[in-house]
């Protein structure tokens, strides 16, 4: 795994269950601290090493890796993100399971069909959640961004997804079915404590992208107010399964990863 800062990641304890649970006894899972500048020669040692399986990517690469990956598989190409760069005959692909990954995690909450979506961010997260969104069956998504000017990737991948992006400035999400935070740890603070003050958005359900501390101030209110809350570990762990498969040719049950993941978390 290959991100900046990345000794915080609970990926490699996810991938080892992974390996544990489906008997591959030789294969390893490391975490390696790798700013923007290094991930070029990385990608070019990956090209010749032996046995080398693939690489999970982090902020701030999901980006960096678009052009300095020799294929994008379509998804990846679409979102404009990459989260997983696997060897396929001698090239690396870089490939996207984020998307497949929400969608996943918010099946597994019972969260099937999605009408008035609101992303909270407009990140890279934020670009995977539109794809997402896109397939729970929303055609229109609300942004909110401190930033509205910087949109414009966003609308890129919107109009490629089938999806109506309206852009607004940072506040409270009203008319919604489901809230979508993508934004950094304390970013959304200042709304949690808006929304305890005067009410959650009815009965709309949370997504926190966010797993450590958990619950986020976002998710406890959200929890008090008794509706459907999805965390950032069952994003990442639903995510890891794609990234497993593509890496190992094996698919895992979700479950012993978020085992996994747990048991780490409440050690921490």
């Amino acid at each position: 795994m290959l991100g900046s800062p990345i000794a915080h990641s609970l990926s490699p304890v996810l991938h080892r269950a992974a390996y544990a649970e489906l008997g591959l006894q030789h294969w390893s899972y490391t975490a390696f601290e790798c700013p923007s500048d290094a991930l070029a020669d990385r990608l070019a040692n990956a090209r010749i090493a032996s046995g080398f399986g693939g690489y999970s990517l982090t902020m701030p690469l999901k980006l960096t890796a678009l052009p300095l990956v020799d294929d994008l598989e379509p998804l990846a190409r679409t979102v404009g993100a990459v989260n997983t760069v696997v060897p396929l005959d001698g090239r690396l692909v870089g490939c996207n399971t984020d998307v497949g990954g929400m969608v996943s995690a918010l099946h597994a909450a019972g969260i099937a069909d999605v009408r008035a979506p609101t992303v909270l961010g407009g990140g890279g997260s934020a670009r995977a959640a539109l794809a997402a969104l896109a397939v729970l069956g929303a055609d229109k998504v609300r942004v909110l961004m401190r930033e509205p000017a910087k949109a414009a990737p966003l609308r890129q991948i919107a109009d490629a997804v089938g999806v109506t992006l309206v852009v607004e400035p940072w506040g409270r999400p009203e008319d919604t079915d489901l809230i979508v935070s993508t934004v950094p740890a304390g970013a959304a603070d200042p709304l949690a404590e808006l929304l305890d003050h005067f009410a959650w958005p009815g009965s709309a359900a949370l997504f926190d992208i966010l797993y450590h501390p958990w619950p986020t101030p976002l998710a406890g209110v959200a929890q008090r107010a008794g509706v459907v809350v999805v965390g950032g570990l069952d994003l990442l762990a639903a995510q890891a399964v794609g990234q497993v498969e593509l890496m190992t040719g094996h698919v895992v049950d979700v479950e012993v990863l978020l085992s996994a993941g747990r048991r780490a978390l409440a050690a921490s």
